[in-house]
């Protein structure tokens, strides 16, 4: 970026040179300075005694091919005005506020441009629900961390990423920030903040654990005031039993919202018990198997009301709009908050990715029924084993071990007392043949 900025600079300054623009343009910590033989500034010394010195105007031009351009106007426009002998020490070249508003006029806010953001990103990108939810995740970071009414410059964006705290807020802002300068080809380094902060703990939760949780949901129903809205009193059901289909499916929390085939989950049809993601889902669609079909008797999860009450919701959400069915997905997350759970929505998926591993189901079939690849499946769910699940992991595999070795102590038992009653038939034989 910077070499083809550079390579630039210097045809720039040809062609000033060719005009007999007696005005040179340079580069200087990242922005444009207009480099030029001008009378004495105020309060200047003439050291030489000639009434002209050479000064290096900073307009505050980001040193970038936008700036570029801005800045050989600046050049033309400050070689006529030596060529006329017209050239003044104003405002604008002792570099006060008028400057600042005058240079204003050839560049945008972040704000006007978030405002095309949208328009601009799918020029090129396919419109899809993927692409929607990562155009979501930019657009949301890029407002959420930049002063709209900041100048879209580089500097601007540094400034604002430098001044978060959180490491991995910083790095989804950056993330985020850098698909937006990409799209308005703003050039910007970013690269010393683009290292990825160390992947924080995840609260995995036990089997005892998730069945403990389903009960605080009727435990908040006991413990709430009673001065609760008539109109949502009843809605911790649908909480609880997203709750329950999380568990028991291993979803992502949209995975239940996004035209849900309610009709399928409570058919007769349906004895495998499958949960049909919709294909317009992150990963499209796919039939989602039970891992403990049990919970889905105690969780009663195939209850017509819950399912009912789950077509209202969404009802109520613009279907079209990823940031409304955004917040109903967050709202998932406000009530394992609201009814104290440790753990968070997506634990539950990365819980059934482990315990699927630890009863035996190959990766492949357990990858292909979350809806990832098996390289996903490796790399990021098995990260999550707590001491807890590694210390049921290896109980159970040397159970499993001591069940062999008692069946192959038995084979063996068995095999010497077939031996034993061969030799006592032969011996049999033998006698008669003897009697006879």
């Amino acid at each position: 970026m910077i070499a083809k900025v550079l390579a630039e600079l210097e045809k720039v300054n040809q062609r000033l040179k060719s005009a007999k623009t007696k005005v040179t343009i340079r580069e200087s910590n990242g922005s444009l300075q207009l480099r030029a033989t001008l009378p004495i500034k105020p309060e200047d010394k003439d050291t030489n005694g000639t009434g002209r010195k050479q000064y290096n105007i900073s307009l505050n031009i980001p040193a970038n091919l936008d700036g570029l351009k801005t800045a050989e106007e600046e050049a033309y426009e400050l070689g006529k005005l030596i060529a006329r002998k017209n050239f003044e020490w104003n405002n604008k070249y002792l570099g006060n506020d008028t400057l600042k508003k005058d240079i204003t006029k050839y560049l945008p806010t972040i704000g006007e441009l978030l405002d095309k953001f949208e328009d601009e990103y799918f020029k090129n990108h396919k419109r899809t629900t993927k692409s929607e939810h990562t155009f979501f995740y930019y657009f949301s970071r890029t407002k959420r961390f930049t002063n709209s009414q900041d100048l879209a410059i580089p500097e601007n964006f540094i400034s604002s990423i430098e001044k978060i705290d959180k490491e991995w807020a910083r790095y989804n802002a950056v993330r985020a920030i850098s698909a937006f300068c990409i799209t308005f080809k703003i050039e910007i380094d970013l690269s010393k903040y683009t290292k990825m902060p160390e992947k924080n703990s995840r609260k995995i939760p036990s089997d005892v654990e998730i069945t403990d949780g389903i009960q605080k949901f009727e435990f908040y129903l006991s413990n709430r005031s009673n001065q609760v809205n008539q109109d949502v009193k009843d809605s911790w059901q649908l909480w609880r039993w997203t709750y329950g289909m999380l568990a028991v499916f291993g979803l992502r929390p949209r995975e239940l919202f996004t035209s849900p085939d309610i009709d399928w989950w409570l058919s007769k049809e349906n004895i495998d018990l499958t949960w049909k993601v919709h294909k317009d889902c992150k990963t499209g669609e796919r039939q989602a198997l039970p891992l403990y079909k049990k919970w889905i008797d105690e969780f009663d999860l195939r209850n017509s009301k819950y399912l009912e009450m789950l077509t209202t919701a969404i009802n109520k959400k613009d279907k079209s709009s990823y940031a409304d069915m955004t917040a109903l997905t967050q709202r998932v997350s406000w009530w394992f908050r609201k009814i104290g759970l440790d753990f968070k929505p997506y634990d539950l998926r990365h819980a059934w990715a482990i315990r699927a591993h630890i009863i035996g189901i190959p990766i492949k079939a357990a990858a292909d029924n979350l809806g990832h690849s098996v390289q996903i499946h490796t790399e990021t769910y098995q990260r999550w084993f707590s001491l807890d699940m590694r210390k049921l992991a290896i109980n159970q595999a040397l159970s499993k071990k001591n069940e062999v070795e008692v069946i192959r102590e038995e084979n063996a038992t068995l095999r010497f007392e077939n031996e034993r009653l061969k030799l006592e038939v032969e011996k049999l034989k033998m006698e008669i043949v003897y009697k006879r």
